[in-house]
């Protein structure tokens, strides 16, 4: 375990353009860190607050909300009087928040986690893990220790949950010997939500809804804190609390040693991305989330605010992508076996796949409002599900395929029991690519040809046909070849206007940001005079001070009011494009802009303002972050090979 002292850290961070200082009640959104274990998930503001937890699972309601309601739950611990770190960091190679604090007498510094250990599910099956089991697993703890490492510090915690985003208060009540553990549970109701336990060497004070501790460290004193919602046994001392954490540690790193990263300035935000996406698989059943979040606004103040913490197939198998292009490829069985899972009734028999799920498989995600909540920064409505689930959305045959591709073409095999999965998505891609949908960008209003679900159904027949030659059906090869021929041809016919630029929708001249999939699946050759020309339109005509829109919401029908930032996604995409087609150094040049946007600690969420550069939307995004690997792996080869010869992209699609 790295100790307190340890020097080592990541590379200095670029720096975002320059913000007015300015304090408001809800934190900027790019102020959170990121804590995972696979099966839960938090956001810590700077200040020491955990604002956002949902257990037992991300999806769940909330024990701490105050993300979205300054009066919705927080668990915090920092020093008395003291709201502004003087540092904040992950330990290098995982997922462990380190904030070190000074006060006017002293310094500490914190350490969060959410901690895993060895397999624990030794006696009995576990009730929840579908997947095969790993070496290591979730503990259901919140852990926090801290270390006074100079002077003296007057330290103060306060965890005060509020139950079902709060629509249920709390009640504690001493369960240890004297003040050293207190339970938490919903006042009307205890049975309805989770009990949650604190644990700690302080001596626990309650305060009607709030555990309370006070105490003054002194250098070398050492103190730790666990809240835990499970049966599995919090740590009783400090030296059990540093067991853990290094336990944690050891697990998040042997997962990144996995992987293949270049030995470049850029290799951190690499790293950071792949454990951000890690973090968002929900592993007992292999399913990976948008965002562990809901409803932080897209507009400030505005209506765009969704709930994301669901498993998309576009997103996650655009993920799938990003985690094979470092070499991190294991999560991929996981997944395709959720889909099979969710792809299959209680009767055994095949259902359509949908363009999101449950993280447990649930196919319907009913959406509906929270209104008893303020929202973040006054952004209503708080939503909870999403119902773009029952949704037409003709990309997702494609995306999933290609990953599928991706992921066995090396092996030269196609898993027997996955085939019958495939061959119902290529089937669907036939029997519907001719139909309108509602898109990529899940449109709320009319459907309508978007050319970029016309590419991704191309690519549900492509891949398909080399799928089929894999697993020996030529006939199959083929006839979906043919098929293939017909849909790109359909494509050039209606979806490219006279200026040789593909458009959003088929017969008009609409930009729209997913067109810069054409030269990213391999829809066409980087050298094809309407690929250049799509992209360097989408980078000159379709931008915000260089950053790039999904479309113009003045000119696309998407049932909803207000503006919008620009989409992070978007621009990383425009930076691998750009490297395609030979404008390396635009490419690098935007590129280098988008790190300087990223978080103090190397995360981004949906959008980015392009004026102020503030993050928009739900955080972390996973979306965002794999984009990022593909870019940025797409730069640094392309400067690798420029003078040795054989640019090999990062992500060879279809070849």
């Amino acid at each position: 375990m790295a100790s307190y002292d340890d020097p080592s850290g990541e590379l200095p961070i670029p720096s975002a353009p320059l913000m007015p200082h300015h304090h408001a009640a809800f934190p900027p959104i790019d102020d959170y860190a990121f804590l995972s274990d696979c099966e839960s998930t938090c956001l810590i503001a700077s200040n020491g607050a955990v604002e956002w937890m949902c257990i037992p699972r991300p999806d769940s309601p909330t024990i701490f909300g105050a993300m979205l309601d300054r009066s919705a739950g927080h668990f915090r611990i920092g020093p008395y009087g003291v709201n502004v770190p003087a540092a904040r960091r992950y330990l290098p190679g995982g997922m462990i928040l380190e904030t070190t604090w000074q006060s006017e007498t002293g310094w500490i510094i914190v350490r969060d986690a959410l901690v895993l250990g060895p397999w624990h599910n030794t006696d009995q099956r576990s009730k929840t893990y579908r997947r095969t089991p790993l070496d290591w697993d979730a503990e259901h703890i919140l852990l926090r220790t801290v270390k006074c490492v100079n002077g003296t510090v007057e330290l103060e915690m306060s965890c005060e949950p509020a139950f079902d985003y709060h629509r249920g208060a709390a009640s504690w009540e001493y369960t240890g010997k004297v003040y050293e553990e207190a339970t938490a549970v919903r006042t009307l109701d205890p049975s309805a939500g989770p009990t949650l336990v604190l644990t700690t060497d302080l001596r626990l004070g309650l305060e009607g809804r709030e555990a309370r501790a006070r105490t003054r460290m002194q250098e070398g004193d050492e103190v730790f804190i666990a809240l835990t919602w499970s049966e599995l046994p919090a740590p009783r001392t400090f030296a059990d609390a540093a067991q853990k954490m290094w336990a944690t540690t050891e697990c998040w790193r042997q997962w990144i040693t996995l992987g293949d990263f270049p030995d470049h300035p850029w290799r951190n935000y690499l790293q950071r991305s792949a454990l951000t996406l890690k973090g968002l698989t929900y592993a007992p059943t292999g399913a990976l989330m948008a965002a562990p979040t809901t409803s932080l606004p897209e507009t400030p103040g505005g209506e765009r605010n969704w709930d994301y913490r669901y498993s998309w197939v576009r997103d996650s198998s655009f993920a799938l992508w990003g985690l094979y292009t470092l070499g991190l490829d294991r999560e991929a069985d996981d997944f395709f076996a959720f889909l099979n899972d969710a792809c299959t009734d209680d009767d055994g028999e095949p259902v359509p796949l949908q363009v999101l799920y449950g993280i447990g498989g649930e196919r319907e995600i009913t959406e509906s409002t929270l209104d008893n909540l303020s929202g973040y920064d006054g952004a209503r409505p708080v939503r909870v599900g999403n119902n773009a689930y029952n949704q037409n959305q003709h990309d997702i045959w494609g995306t999933m395929l290609d990953a599928v591709y991706l992921h066995v073409k090396s092996r030269q095999q196609v898993p027997e029991s996955l085939w019958p999965l495939l061959e119902r998505q290529v089937h669907a891609a036939i029997a519907h690519w001719q139909e309108p949908d509602r898109g990529i960008w899940e449109v709320r209003g009319e459907p309508q040809h978007f050319t970029s679900s016309k590419v991704m159904c191309w690519v549900a027949l492509d891949r398909g046909a080399k799928l089929a030659e894999l697993h020996g059906q030529f006939e199959y090869a083929t006839q979906w070849y043919t098929i293939a021929e017909e849909i790109k041809a359909d494509i050039l016919e209606h979806g490219v206007n006279d200026d040789g630029v593909f458009t959003q929708t088929y017969d008009s001249d609409t930009l729209d940001a997913s067109l810069l999939l054409v030269v990213l699946t391999r829809f066409l050759p980087p050298t094809d005079h309407r690929v250049r020309a799509t992209v360097l339109s989408i980078a000159d005509r379709l931008t915000e001070n260089g950053l790039v829109l999904r479309y113009r919401t003045e000119t696309t029908d998407d049932g909803l009011s207000g503006a919008e930032g620009t989409f992070t996604i978007c621009s990383f995409w425009l930076v691998s494009a750009l490297v395609e087609i030979d404008e390396l150094q635009r490419a690098r040049h935007l590129c280098e802009r988008l790190l300087g946007y990223a978080s103090p600690l190397r995360l981004y969420a949906e959008e980015i303002d392009s004026r102020s550069g503030r993050h928009l939307g739900n955080f972390p995004q996973a979306f965002t972050h794999l984009a990022l690997i593909n870019a940025v792996t797409h730069v640094i080869r392309a400067e690798g090979t420029r003078y040795s010869g054989g640019f090999q992209p990062a992500h060879t699609l279809g070849m």
